[in-house]
């Protein structure tokens, strides 16, 4: 009986590029059909068995498996990263040149053992999707932005501006997303933080999540949108699409990037401002970053009430001073005191995020917005205990006390006329006020 081939390392790679080589020679006679991956398999498998014949290599069945899976990858799949793209706890790849991947898994970095042969195998499978997208990677344009098929979103930097080579930074998306509930019980806010939040969104409360990268800003947002009543109609916009709303009327807008020449731009200011006319109920930014934030503010103070947003942010006061700032290099004649009035009659309510150290994802403050007589008046209206350290639960996940304000949410004022009533757990906190009576 004959002994299979001793695989080094050296021979997987130059045999997988012989047998991709010779698929793609193979086209000339034979079209692929990319749709049907069975095919495509059985395709490989007779090209390996004339590599085979012709070189007298010998094979398990096992090897020729794997040989015909990582090329099949190559062409219709992720590549070297198909294992860590099919992983649900992964969130971010980070491609660090050829041979350094590391990943985002539940919260924490980790390098693994996964590499690409080499620069040029980087740049291949980077072109590969720029290429479907109509947008082009070169020295010119020495970064883009682009979208895998399954939504993930993928940026890219090459050399001079990288010195160790392709930088790949993949931020996967998720069709489904975690309820309100699976939140609660992940520790990331109480029940009754919860259901001020939920009440919010029935009230039609204008919302800002805010907090540094992967805090869980977006993770929120998608959670409590789902109560959102299914008669409205949502506009969602976005620089790449990472929302994820379970809702039966959701129109969803993406901007584009310019090529080299800037032409063909497409940025979230247009998508607000044309959002305007089409008769959306609510309209949903997945982040501000620019002039949009104007017309967002303009859109929440003419009847696009109950719009949520995310913003990049350190705590609820650097929001307000954030939005404050990106309003005005929006447009340089308007005076400081009318974006403050802006935003104070716009911005109702700052949901704040945190990411720990060691990965997990909590709710610190939530406050409410007012105008005071020096500047912004915010009232938390929830915290993380100051004075009770966290601990870790039964089920190993890190827990922390939430603690109510004093005061009651001025949004209760009129609840009932809206026909909506505060729940339980929020009058237990805040006692109703004879006003918010029937």
């Amino acid at each position: 009986m004959h002994q299979s081939t001793v695989m080094t390392d050296d021979l997987v790679i130059r045999l997988r590029q012989h047998l991709h080589q010779r698929l793609i020679a193979s086209v000339e006679s034979e079209p692929l059909v990319i749709g049907n991956p069975e095919r495509l398999k059985k395709r490989l498998w007779h090209l390996l068995e004339s590599i085979k014949t012709a070189t007298g290599l010998r094979l398990s069945s096992e090897q020729g498996d794997v040989i015909c899976t990582e090329v099949a990858n190559e062409v219709i799949g992720f590549g070297p990263l198909a294992k860590l793209m099919a992983d649900p706890d992964v969130t971010d790849i980070l491609v660090n040149g050829a041979d350094a991947i590391w990943v985002d898994r539940s919260g924490q970095l980790e390098l693994t053992d996964v590499q690409f042969d080499d620069e040029a195998h980087v740049r291949r499978f980077v072109d590969r999707y720029v290429g479907a997208e109509g947008k082009h990677l070169d020295s010119t344009t020495p970064t883009v932005d682009t979208r895998l098929p399954d939504g993930s979103r993928m940026n890219i930097v090459i050399p001079p501006l990288s010195r160790t080579g392709t930088i790949v930074s993949i931020r996967r998306f998720r069709p489904s997303h975690s309820s309100v509930d699976d939140l609660i019980q992940s520790g990331m806010l109480s029940r009754e933080m919860a259901d001020l939040l939920i009440l919010a969104v029935e009230a039609r409360v204008n919302i800002v999540f805010a907090g540094g990268a992967g805090a869980g800003k977006t993770t929120l947002l998608n959670a409590v949108s789902e109560f959102i009543p299914d008669n409205e109609r949502i506009i969602t916009i976005e620089e790449s699409s990472e929302l994820a709303l379970r809702h039966q009327h959701v129109i969803t807008l993406e901007g584009r990037q310019g090529n080299s020449e800037g032409r063909g731009k497409v940025d979230l200011r247009l998508l607000v401002r044309n959002a305007l006319r089409m008769r959306a109920d609510r309209i949903i930014i997945g982040e501000v970053r620019g002039d949009e934030v104007f017309d967002m503010l303009q859109a929440m103070n003419v009847g696009h009430d109950g719009s949520l947003t995310t913003i990049h942010a350190n705590n609820p006061y650097q929001v307000l001073r954030r939005m404050e700032t990106l309003a005005m290099l929006a447009d340089g004649q308007i005076a400081r005191e009318t974006v403050r009035n802006l935003i104070e009659s716009a911005v109702q309510i700052v949901v704040q995020i945190s990411r720990t150290a060691d990965g997990h994802r909590h709710v610190t403050s939530i406050c409410e917005v007012g105008a005071g007589e020096t500047g912004y008046q915010l009232t938390e209206l929830f915290c993380t205990g100051r004075d009770v350290e966290s601990c870790q639960s039964d089920t190993g996940r890190r827990q922390f006390v939430f603690e109510a304000g004093s005061v009651r949410p001025g949004f209760f004022e009129g609840i009932w006329e809206k026909g909506l009533e505060v729940p339980a757990s929020l009058n237990t906190l805040w006692p109703v006020r004879e006003s918010e009576s029937c």
